[in-house]
């Protein structure tokens, strides 16, 4: 996670060996900003298949979902990965992947599971979405950090908050499907105008949000950043000790735990993928207990595989919220448009 990306880092690795297609000794793997894997870790997927990984990484996941949709056509690569539970029902509507059900499926847990009919997504890593806050900050102004939706409208928490765009970011989206699971179809729109009144700040991504404008992150340190409160992820914590430098004993980030939304990522076989045959070797690999191990460090997430190891970090300084809020997909399908759309207008108007 260098400089913090919104689950791990950027690290595109391996190299086009020419050309494209079924007989392409290239896999490209397109995914969002977050994307995060040890070079080792690719390195033994090469050996043992014979294919060269390629990475194109585009923005923010709610970015990367739309481009790809735009191009499904004449896709920029054959897998795609970052697509989770708040946007899977717009790529699969819009017929984003092909059928494929990876070795090692059967080793997912059950409530990690999705279009078991079908099999045209694979579930890879899960994670809460929540609201993070620097602890130097509220200690400094003797002031507790909140620690529920309810607090964020409060009055002492005025102008502290940054958060994502909803219809461009997907811990936005999150945020806001964390909302309205609490508050209902009837409470949402009138809990985000308080939060707008409360001073709420929206920027494009993740990126901005944390490493920009979060004090309490390493980069929102250097660019002089004064919001002590983001909409980020439970595991942001974690990381910031890890790549910490000089590395802290305590994480100087926590998690208003009531806050929380869980989300789950998936990959796919991008329905026009020129060389099928090695998107498939991909998926199958994402489902290895090497690639599920690795990922925690990576990527900042929990891994879905059976007997996948969590680091000590995570538990020690980001475990995953006891109870989140979590949505139906289907009443996302139904509704998450229609929300988008009016906390447009009721947010960024």
């Amino acid at each position: 996670m260098v400089g913090l990306s919104a689950c791990g880092s950027s690290d595109s690795q391996g190299s086009d060996t020419g050309g494209s297609g079924s007989g392409s000794k290239t896999v490209t793997l397109v995914a969002h900003d977050s994307w995060a894997v040890s070079k080792d870790v690719i390195a033994a997927f090469e050996k043992q298949s014979g294919y060269k990984v390629k990475v194109l990484e585009d923005g923010d996941a709610g970015q990367a979902v739309n481009k790809a949709i735009l191009t499904k056509d004449n896709p920029q690569g054959d897998v795609f990965f970052g697509v989770d539970n708040t946007l899977l029902s717009r790529a699969l509507d819009n017929d984003l992947f092909q059928s494929y059900e990876p070795k090692g499926s059967d080793l997912v847990l059950p409530e990690y599971r999705a279009d078991q009919d079908q099999h045209r997504v694979t579930p890879i890593d899960t994670g809460d979405i929540c609201v993070n806050y620097d602890r130097a900050y509220f200690s400094e102004h003797k002031l507790a950090p909140p620690t529920s939706y309810d607090d964020l409208v409060k009055p002492a928490y005025k102008d502290l908050l940054v958060t994502e765009n909803a219809s461009t970011s997907s811990p936005g989206l999150g945020f806001l499907l964390g909302t309205a699971a609490k508050y209902g179809d009837d409470g949402w729109e009138d809990y985000w105008k308080k939060l707008k009144a409360n001073g709420v700040k929206v920027v494009d991504g993740w990126e901005q949000a944390y490493n920009e404008e979060f004090s309490g992150s390493a980069g929102g340190k250097k660019a002089g950043a004064d919001r002590p409160l983001v909409v980020s992820y439970a595991s942001s914590p974690p990381a910031e000790v890890i790549y910490g430098d000089p590395k802290p004993t305590t994480a100087p980030t926590g998690v208003a735990t009531g806050t929380c939304f869980r989300q789950v990522e998936y990959a796919g076989l991008l329905s026009n993928a020129e060389n099928a045959a090695g998107g498939k070797a991909l998926l199958d690999f994402m489902l290895t207990k090497t690639f599920q191990d690795d990922m925690p460090l990576n990527m900042f997430v929990y891994p879905v595989r059976e007997g996948a190891q969590v680091p000590e970090e995570f538990t020690k300084f980001g475990p995953q919220a006891k109870d989140p809020e979590t949505m139906d997909p289907a009443k996302i399908a139904d509704n998450r448009d229609d929300w988008v759309k009016s906390w447009t207008s009721l947010v960024l108007k």
